[in-house]
């Protein structure tokens, strides 16, 4: 069945990743937090701004203390009194709105670099190799989008609250004391070499096991994955006991290594407090003797200013202390996106030629593809010419190399020898993204996801495809039987991938959505291997008509489906050792005949 052609997208609708002009794999993470945060410098700025103002209360308060000591000890006018109180009033009502607005500043701020630096992500895996992915596990790639820019956000955050906090303590109580008692200014400032020494003998240790902790969570993400996917074969063979051993292994480690985080945390907590307490006590009770003895001209009141400041500054460098294992574990988070957003393994269409129109001509020449890290070629030498129109079964044993072929067809993988021509243009050359609006491929599993029948089947195209486009091709497709049958129709959700649907259901509504697209070149990769043979039926007759006119390359097992082939290509170790119609095969000797055309009869 022939569909109206649908109107193609043009270039600006393909989403593009903007350009990467930060090196985020292996710069310093404080860099790249600085190159995430700059859209937001005004903002950010006039947050500080803004909460420098709203915190004068934390640091003013001991001056007023002080002060109003003072009167009272001294018997200075009571005016002074009300004077006093009138400002630490004035500034304790000025808190509220601007703590609104620093909080919608930094919220917006922080809430903007987390959702930028999730969509980065996502476009990033989008424009990430197969061969990526297949190397890198879904899971894994799902903790980095969602936990490791939550840790950043957290980071950013807690530094923003308690570690500006803290500093403008810390910078308030130096300027007050600088200004009123001068003379102990140097006791002051010992403090924060003495911090500064403690963070530079941990910090070393507590960024190594934050990545520890990091990696051993990707680890339990797979392995969480894997035995949610597996909990069908794990419970039809009674091997529950199995699956929660391997993820028993894996909590285990990420038990340790948070274990040994938080021990670490503690203890550098536990060492801060500790030493800056007993300074505190130290320096009360040293400007309490100055006082007593009246040297210096330090008051009553100034031993009260003194000593709030003290306590205040010990615990402000006590909280920037204990920010530091949250500000590592951003930081690692970092790292831990920027191996997704700097991974060179991309495949690039930037710049390339567009396809504007395909025929469905290829050509394979001298055609070889050698995974990474494998000893043999999956595919060598294969030369292969595909007319326009024509249908091609690909078959051959295990291992023969006939999905690196259907992969180099879409453009998965690229030829580590040779090249493949698409109507005459070499495929390096080609935007794929433009060539892919024209094929369609039907797997062996269909993917679906949690939609409606209309927006599985309409995929990708939207408001282009009309409803009955979508009906037309429900029909063409076997499938609109028992979509109608179905509660609201085409209106109906289909479930988590599909899980509502029987498998050939399923497999309907995938060679539905490809009839939708109405593409030149189709890809059918062992379409109706898991179908009893009732559903076989439905989809080979649907899979008759979507075949029609198109460039069609299939790899199939059953008999029914390859022996209609034009040509059928065998495939022998990555070699083309034979080609022909399925009676030229039978009638001679290479394997098809003597080997896997009796195995496709047995099945």
């Amino acid at each position: 069945m022939r569909q109206k052609p649908l109107k193609q997208k043009t270039p600006h609708s393909v989403p593009r990743t903007p350009p990467l002009d930060h090196q985020y794999a292996g710069e310093h993470p404080l860099r790249t937090l600085g190159y995430l945060l700059r859209p937001d410098r005004a903002r950010l700025w006039g947050a500080v701004l803004v909460f420098a103002v709203k915190h004068i209360p934390v640091w003013l308060l001991p001056l007023v203390t002080a002060h109003i000591i003072d009167v009272v000890v001294e018997r200075r006018p009571v005016s002074q009194l009300w004077w006093n109180t009138a400002a630490v009033l004035f500034v304790l009502l000025l808190n509220f709105p601007l703590a609104l607005l620093f909080s919608r500043l930094l919220s917006t701020s922080i809430r903007r670099t987390g959702t930028e630096l999730r969509g980065a992500l996502c476009r990033r895996m989008q424009h990430l190799s197969i061969g990526y992915h297949s190397r890198v596990s879904a899971e894994v790639l799902h903790t980095k989008v969602i936990r490791d820019v939550e840790a950043l956000e957290q980071m950013l955050q807690q530094v923003a609250n308690g570690g500006l906090g803290a500093l403008m303590t810390l910078l308030g109580g130096l300027a007050v004391i600088g200004f009123q008692a001068p003379v102990v200014l140097p006791l002051f400032l010992v403090v924060v070499p003495l911090a500064a020494l403690l963070v530079r003998r941990l910090r070393g240790r507590i960024r190594d096991d934050n990545e520890a902790f990091r990696v051993e969570v990707e680890r339990l993400s797979t392995r969480v994955g894997e035995m949610t996917t597996l909990i069908p074969i794990t419970r039809a063979h009674a091997l529950e006991p199995t699956a929660l051993r391997r993820v028993d292994s894996s909590l285990q480690r990420v038990l340790t290594a948070g274990f040994r985080l938080d021990m670490l945390g503690g203890r550098f907590g536990a060492l801060s407090w500790i030493l800056l307490n007993v300074m505190a006590v130290a320096f009360l009770s040293g400007s309490a003797l100055v006082a007593y003895y009246g040297w210096f001209g330090i008051s009553p009141g100034d031993v009260v200013m003194i000593s709030t400041f003290f306590t205040g500054l010990t615990a402000s460098v006590t909280g920037l202390l204990n920010l530091m294992p949250i500000v590592s574990r951003g930081l690692e988070s970092v790292r831990s996106v920027g191996e997704v957003l700097q991974a060179p393994d991309l495949e690039i269409n930037e710049g390339k030629a567009r396809a504007g129109a395909v025929r469905g001509r290829f050509e394979f020449q001298h055609v070889g593809h050698r995974y990474p890290d494998a000893a043999e070629y999956s595919v060598r030498d294969f030369s292969l010419t595909v007319r326009e129109g024509e249908t091609v079964a690909l078959v051959g044993g295990s291992g023969a190399g006939k999905s690196t072929v259907l992969n180099l067809v879409i453009g998965f993988l690229r030829p580590t020898e040779g090249r493949v021509l698409l109507d005459g243009q070499d495929f390096s050359t080609l935007d794929l993204r433009t060539y892919r609006r024209f094929l369609s491929v039907v797997p062996q599993e269909s993917i679906l996801f949690e939609g409606t029948v209309r927006e599985n089947v309409a995929y990708g195209l939207g408001e282009e495809v009309s409803e009955e486009q979508v009906r037309s091709a429900l029909a063409a497709a076997n499938a609109l039987e028992f979509v109608n049958r179905l509660p609201h129709g085409v209106d109906t959700v289909v479930g988590t991938r599909g899980s509502r649907l029987s498998g050939g259901q399923k497999q309907r509504l995938a060679i539905a959505r490809a009839l939708v697209r109405d593409p030149r070149v189709l890809v059918l990769d062992e379409a109706t291997s898991a179908l009893d043979n009732r559903s076989e039926a439905l989809v080979q007759e649907a899979l008759s008509r979507l075949m029609r006119g198109r460039t069609v390359f299939v790899v199939a097992h059953r008999l029914s489906t390859v022996q209609d082939a034009d040509r059928i290509v065998v495939l022998d170790h990555g070699r083309l050792v034979e080609s022909g119609t399925h009676e030229e095969l039978l009638s001679g000797t290479g394997p098809y005949a003597t080997t896997l055309q009796p195995r496709a009869h047995r099945r």
